[in-house]
């Protein structure tokens, strides 16, 4: 039977959309990533072999969670975990009382707690940072582990089993599926948004490839984000996160040019920015700046706020940009964003003094692998009329650079140096 390709592609969207809020109680339920991952497949494929004989139902999404509560029942029965008769009894009232019909407010409350203890385990500090992206790509954005891959660039199979392995760690270290304590939530709060923020930035720009930009990734990032500041209406630093990323991929399209080759923020036609996009981070910033003292989301967000809001290049306000950073590095300190502070005193009007910043960074050797470091010196030194110099470094930052279309950018750069 072959699948009409409107009901092909309601299914695809619906599986991306739900996916997580589906399987975030069963894997509560059924206590197992990959049999509530097995149920989640179970469910889809009954609507691909339904959907287009019957036509699509007026509710697809209780549809999917009506068959997928059937195929949960339907395991624990088969499952030799329950022989006994009474555990059985018990783990399917579990299960129809997860998905009983109620109030769409309850049940919609209930899939809301089930989706945020899901996104808290993917993240748990506990697992590695590459770990964490991959299981909440699979598990909560519901990518397929072929994509995944891909994004990435790696073998399919080196992914599924760092994926299976994962999985693995979590039933063994008895990683409890829950929403941290509120003296927790900080800590693991900061895993959340850094997973998010690793899979938004992999996508804007991607660390290696031929392709400057993975636009899956980017929106995957930007629907986890909004999803976690929704999650969690009181906290700030998601807001900060969301506007960040707003943000930043307002300038997605002005960033490549037709020919696809990599054009900087300083050169980019403004008018192909997402005003949007801009309009509705704003207010996202504001709110994100009313924690004390404000945190590194937020910093972030209101310094691309600053670039978003100019004009033109020249009329960007570098004096508070560089202000920005300093209180960043007082409140998450970090090489990177040394770096980033250097550069902002540079282009606020004081090139020796941020490229003194940024050779005492590069000696000690914090950023040694870093590409944008050298790349940022040469572009000060190209500024500075040192050309001898600054093609030396536009030389160190093309032996880091990994990405091609970053690295065609700098070489560009180079050649087009004075003698």
């Amino acid at each position: 039977m072959s699948v009409t390709p409107d009901v092909g592609a309601r299914i695809e969207r619906l599986y991306r959309e739900e996916h997580g809020r589906i399987i975030a109680p069963l894997i509560r339920l059924l206590g197992d990533f990959a049999r509530a991952e097995e149920v989640v497949q179970d469910a889809f494929e009954a609507a691909l072999a339904q959907w287009p004989e019957e036509g699509v139902p007026a509710e697809p999404r209780a549809w999917i969670l009506r068959a997928a509560r059937n195929k949960a029942i339907d395991r624990i029965r088969r499952s030799a975990r329950y022989r006994d008769k009474q555990a059985e009894l018990t783990a399917v009232a579990a299960v129809e009382g997860a998905f009983a019909p109620s109030p769409d407010a309850l049940l919609k409350d209930a899939l809301r707690d089930d989706l945020l203890r899901l996104v808290f385990t993917c993240c748990h500090p506990a697992l590695a940072p590459d770990a964490q992206i991959a299981l909440t790509l699979r598990t909560v954005c519901g990518l397929t582990t072929e994509e995944i891959a891909r994004a990435f660039l790696l073998d399919p199979r080196t992914m599924a089993q760092r994926i299976v392995r994962v999985q693995k760690k979590i039933a063994a270290a008895k990683i409890p599926y829950r929403v941290p304590e509120a003296d927790e939530l900080g800590a693991r709060l900061e895993a959340v948004l850094h997973t998010l923020y690793l899979v938004f930035n992999e996508g804007y720009a991607a660390s290696a490839g031929d392709a400057l930009v993975r636009h899956e990734l980017c929106a995957e990032g930007l629907r986890l984000a909004e999803l976690v500041a929704q999650l969690l209406p009181d906290e700030t630093e998601p807001k900060g996160l969301l506007a960040l990323m707003l943000l930043t991929d307002a300038r997605r399209d002005a960033r490549v040019g037709p020919d696809g080759e990599l054009v900087v923020l300083e050169e980019q036609d403004r008018t192909r920015w997402d005003h949007a996009a801009i309009a509705r981070a704003l207010p996202l910033v504001d709110a994100s700046l009313a924690a004390r003292p404000p945190r590194a989301y937020a910093l972030q967000a209101a310094v691309a706020a600053l670039h978003a809001r100019a004009a033109r290049a020249a009329d960007t306000d570098w004096r508070q940009i560089a202000a920005l950073y300093a209180i960043h590095a007082r409140v998450a300190p970090s090489p990177v964003v040394e770096l980033n502070h250097a550069v902002a005193v540079a282009m606020a009007g004081d090139l020796a003094e941020g490229l003194r910043r940024i050779e005492a960074l590069d000696a000690r050797g914090a950023l040694a692998r870093y590409h944008l470091l050298p790349a940022a010196r040469a572009d000060l030194l190209r500024r500075a009329g040192r050309f001898a110099d600054a093609r030396r470094a536009y030389d160190d930052a093309l032996a880091l650079a990994t990405n091609e279309v970053e690295r065609r950018y700098l070489a560009r750069r180079r050649e087009a140096l004075p003698p």
